[in-house]
């Protein structure tokens, strides 16, 4: 059995480390209610803004020989990756690492072997991962939620965006944490390029018939650009609401084993200390004996 002393400082250390989880626990709350409100306002807007595009790309003719709309044969692929930039908050970016891992090796095998995957990461955690692996990152930022407005968000959507069109890359996908609670964070995975189309369906009838102005090009054009825009943003905001509720939910267990911990070295010294206090009374009458014989 450990002496007091060794336990004492054991009760006081995972003390201390109690506080500063518990800190950590309110600070990561008090975050996660501002996201939380962010993205939740943000969601039918961005959620809107991809379906009326996809509806009306899918009822022109034309819109399927766009270059960010049309489908090519698929050599090179980027991931964009959206991690967190600290720790202390469960599997949130181990888990999304490795789903994207996962997801390079069984949606495109050839290309995962070839090396013709490459990642964009967003959050110092994924590009770590990554990077000590050897995978090929052609682009990082780790500054991004320190600011997280849809200026900034849109300036990478553009070099993205930039990529596409100069051929660069064939198809490209966004992998993220959707937000849920603050227990519950959801891998999704989306087509960012080229952008998805819904065709309408000519047994029901549903086709629908749009009157553009100025011309129905520089619509698309328009809105294309935008869209993509508005998705990015809304899975950042999305996936640092994510971060603040998992460290929140991290936290707060470790908090609570904290509490069982201290509670068992408590419950150990006291024992310790009765029985050396017994083996002091029996050390002082064994001594009282030997004097009387």
């Amino acid at each position: 059995m450990a002496n007091l002393k060794e336990i004492r400082n054991s009760i006081a250390s995972v003390t201390s480390t109690r506080q500063i989880t518990s800190a950590m626990k309110m600070v990561s709350a008090a975050k996660l209610r501002k996201s939380q409100d962010a993205v939740i306002k943000m969601r039918p807007y961005a959620n809107k803004m991809q379906e009326v595009l996809a509806e009306v790309c899918g009822n022109l003719d034309s819109a399927s020989e766009n270059t960010f709309i049309k489908q090519r044969e698929i050599k090179k692929v980027l991931l964009l990756v959206v991690t967190s930039n600290r720790g202390l908050c469960g599997a949130f970016n181990s888990g999304l690492v490795r789903n994207a891992l996962q997801y390079a090796h069984e949606n495109y095998p050839s290309q995962f072997e070839a090396g013709k995957v490459h990642f964009y990461c967003f959050g110092k955690k994924g590009y770590d991962f990554l990077n000590l692996r050897n995978f090929k990152i052609i682009g990082y930022d780790n500054q991004l939620f320190n600011n997280l407005k849809y200026l900034n968000a849109a300036k990478f959507a553009e070099e993205i965006i930039a990529k596409f069109a100069a051929n660069e890359y064939d198809r490209i996908d966004l992998i993220y944490n959707r937000f849920k609670n603050a227990a519950v964070q959801i891998i999704t995975t989306e087509q960012f390029l080229p952008i998805p189309i819904q065709k309408p369906d000519s047994k029901k009838g549903s086709r629908k018939f749009y009157f553009f102005e100025p011309n129905e090009e520089e619509i698309i054009n328009t809105l294309i650009p935008k869209t993509l825009k508005t998705q990015l943003f809304k899975s950042l905001l999305d996936s640092f609401a994510s971060e603040q509720g998992a460290r929140m939910t991290a936290m707060h267990k470790a908090t609570d084993n904290a509490t069982v911990l201290i509670n068992h070295l408590k419950l150990t010294y006291n024992k310790a200390r009765q029985a050396a206090i017994t083996n002091e009374i029996l050390e002082i009458v064994s001594g009282a004996n030997a004097l009387k014989s």
